[in-house]
């Protein structure tokens, strides 16, 4: 159900484990200059995230394992490259307010063979024809142009965000065909979205369940990692790779967090 649930946060959890193994081998936080607190607003996301990972145990979890159980998982591959495919309009939009042409032609291109002898995206011919696919959004976009990322947010359903990554709420939803449509079978649809995406991310939600002393510290540092490697494209600078691994509350560097555990 939430936003961290809908992207391929795997790599993500897995980097912020060995950024945090790696911050215990470092010199002290004392040593490291102090970086801004992402997470100001922390006393208003944890009783959000609460609420949020209570109708996910008992909504979306009970949900899409009845989904994965009925449907057969080539049906459900059909019904993911369905929904991506419907989403890809979104990230054409951002290859060329990047300023990345050739990836936006070659994404357009990738689009048009998925919509047409993909069968309105149900198969992904496009990736075996060497258009590879591409994630991209109005908060990359807003990073590449050097908007600061923001305070981290925990948005009802949604999940984690920053301020910064709101706005492409609304860009994905102008840019999916189904926003100027109206007819009765948009409401199945998106439930079948949902259910398609949380049961998609199980095995991420497990393995933070599973893994993590603190979940809400290491939901947040893994998204926000996540973050940094997608406006980056994956090669991050190494002062952003640790921007968020230690921050300063209430202006003492003392109290600094160096652990997504919560310890200090």
């Amino acid at each position: 159900m939430q936003r961290l649930l809908i992207v391929p946060i795997v790599v993500g959890l897995a980097l912020c484990m060995h950024i945090t193994g790696c911050a215990g081998l470092s010199s002290t936080p004392s040593e490291s200059p102090p970086v801004e607190n992402p997470d100001p607003l922390e006393k208003i996301n944890r009783p959000m995230d609460k609420m949020n990972n209570f109708l996910d145990r008992h909504i979306g979890k009970p949900v899409a394992d009845g989904y994965v159980t009925v449907v057969h998982p080539d049906i459900r591959l059909s019904v993911s490259n369905f929904f991506d495919n419907l989403g890809y309009l979104n990230v054409i939009l951002h290859d060329f307010l990047q300023g990345k042409g050739k990836q936006g032609f070659q994404d357009s291109s990738r689009f048009l063979v998925n919509t047409t002898i993909g069968i309105g995206g149900l198969f992904d011919v496009a990736t075996g024809m060497g258009l590879e696919e591409h994630n991209e959004d109005f908060g990359q976009t807003l990073g590449t142009w050097g908007a600061d990322e923001g305070a981290y947010l925990v948005l009802p359903v949604f999940g984690p965000d920053t301020v910064r990554n709101v706005p492409d709420i609304v860009t994905s939803a102008v840019t999916n065909i189904f926003f100027y449509v109206t007819t009765p079978i948009i409401a199945p649809l998106a439930v079948l979205k949902f259910v398609d995406r949380r049961a998609r991310a199980d095995q991420a939600i497990r393995f933070r369940d599973e893994s993590a002393v603190e979940p809400y510290l290491f939901t947040r540092e893994a998204y926000l990692q996540h973050r940094t490697f997608l406006v980056y494209d994956g090669n991050p600078p190494t002062e952003e790779l640790f921007l968020d691994e230690i921050y300063v509350e209430d202006g003492n560097p003392e109290s600094a967090s160096t652990s997504i555990d919560g310890q200090k």
